[in-house]
């Protein structure tokens, strides 16, 4: 073994360690550690015990209410973990009280006062340019509109001392077409994106904070709506399936097959003709599916039925008169009033067969029908044109005229007998029939 591993030799004048002396060192150093950690935990912001929960980059606490003050909320997250809100964010009604547990954004650490400074989701805060961060709500001055090749591309804003940009898309949930309506005005908007190199750009949102009011509004909204219910409401946005209608604060859609009683096809334009955008409608709510957030909503519900107007209004056999709206190969539709139609069978056209229906009726004619048939469970009409023109003129037997076995009119007389008569059974009828089928025979066997 080299000299370099072999132990010192022990000197005799010093002190031998001992058990006992080692355990006291050990003490001193750990009562040292725990005074150091003392003093860098009174230099550092405390950890927020439990779970952090980050939305847009801001954290987010949840706390009990310890005092609630004239002009501050304080709130407990932890041993020797307290947090403290403004009152003003909160409305009289909003208010919480002790014992209550709330959620907060964790805005800094006070390191002074061992505090959290916070502030309530959604509160609007000031706009201080050193204390920007993303996810924050500000209040903002709309000072113009920015433009692209003569196109508008969003709003410009002073925020906090400097400039801010507002993309159009984030304005409102709707396409606005033109922004300058915002101008000098103060909006409520989250900041979505700091950048304090260079320029120092500041992005920021209007379509977040109504999204967020829309779901705050959409939770009160839960208990108070119904199917089966009237509410008035607004059109949203105008779809191919129907259109979108703001129930105060949540959206419901009216489906095209729900719009009106009268028939409505499938596309924007064609929904248009019945709602605009803006428009103040009132609808029935139909079905509330919450889970999928979803709510069906009817325009037609709300109005009086044209089909049992006109069915408790016309009885069969009545005559109506009215317009022909469609013309298809099996028959005509005639409108015989406001929403309703009925339908004219190309059998019920005309006592002649008729080939194209085109070549009776056009659109847009005015006719004379003859109510058929009213069927109230499947909602049809049917009606008759050939009911109510006279009947065709026949002929009967060789030339001459009525009276003399010639032309003449079903049910005029012919040699002064009706046409009920000549049908009539009588020995002479039978007499003749018989002989006929005996030279029928004959001839077949010739």
């Amino acid at each position: 073994m080299s000299s370099e591993n072999q132990p010192a030799p022990a000197s005799s004048t010093s002190p031998a360690f001992t058990a006992e002396m080692q355990a006291e060192i050990d003490a001193a150093m750990a009562e040292l550690d725990k005074a150091n950690a003392a003093s860098a935990k009174a230099k550092s912001p405390a950890a927020i015990r439990g779970p952090r929960v980050i939305q847009s980059g801001r954290e987010h606490r949840t706390g009990r209410v310890v005092s609630v003050g004239p002009t501050d909320v304080f709130i407990e997250f932890g041993p020797k973990e307290l947090g403290v809100v403004s009152r003003t964010q909160y409305t009289p009604e909003q208010l919480p009280a002790v014992g209550d547990s709330v959620e907060v954004v964790v805005d800094k650490f006070e390191a002074a006062e061992s505090l959290f400074v916070c502030s309530r989701p959604g509160s609007v805060q000031k706009a201080a340019w050193e204390m920007l961060e993303p996810g924050q709500v500000v209040e903002a001055r709309v000072t113009g509109v920015a433009s692209k090749d003569g196109k508008q591309v969003g709003l410009e804003l002073e925020l906090g001392g400097h400039g801010a940009f507002m993309p159009a898309g984030q304005v409102a949930f709707e396409h606005v077409a033109d922004l300058s309506v915002f101008v000098g005005e103060k909006v409520k908007c989250v900041v979505t994106r700091v950048d304090r190199s260079g320029r120092g750009n500041v992005v920021v949102s209007r379509r977040e904070v109504l999204a967020h009011e829309r779901e705050e509004k959409a939770e009160q909204l839960k208990g108070t709506l119904a199917e089966g219910q009237t509410v008035t409401g607004t059109v949203r946005k105008i779809m191919d399936f129907g259109c979108f209608v703001d129930i105060g604060g949540i959206d419901g859609l009216v489906h095209f097959t729900d719009l009106s009683y009268d028939r409505v096809n499938f596309g924007a334009k064609n929904v248009a003709k019945f709602v605009q955008e803006g428009q103040s409608v009132n609808v029935r709510i139909l079905k509330l599916d919450w889970d999928n957030k979803r709510i069906s909503l009817g325009l037609k519900q709300t109005q009086s039925d044209p089909f049992q107007t006109a069915a408790n209004s016309v009885t069969e056999g009545a005559e109506v008169t009215g317009r022909v709206t469609k013309i298809m190969d099996f028959g005509c539709f005639v409108e015989v009033g406001p929403g309703v139609e009925g339908l004219v069978h190309i059998s019920e056209l005309d006592h002649r067969r008729v080939a194209a229906v085109g070549d009776v009726v056009k659109v847009d004619e005015i006719v004379r029908a003859k109510v058929i048939k009213i069927d109230k469970d499947s909602r049809r009409i049917s009606l008759s044109l050939k009911a109510m023109k006279p009947l065709p003129e026949v002929t009967m037997g060789g030339g001459g005229g009525p009276g003399k076995g010639g032309k003449g009119k079903r049910g005029t007389d012919f040699g002064g007998r009706t046409v009920e008569e000549i049908k009539k059974e009588t020995p002479a009828l039978r007499r003749a029939r018989e002989k006929a089928k005996m030279i029928q025979f004959k001839g077949g066997l010739g």
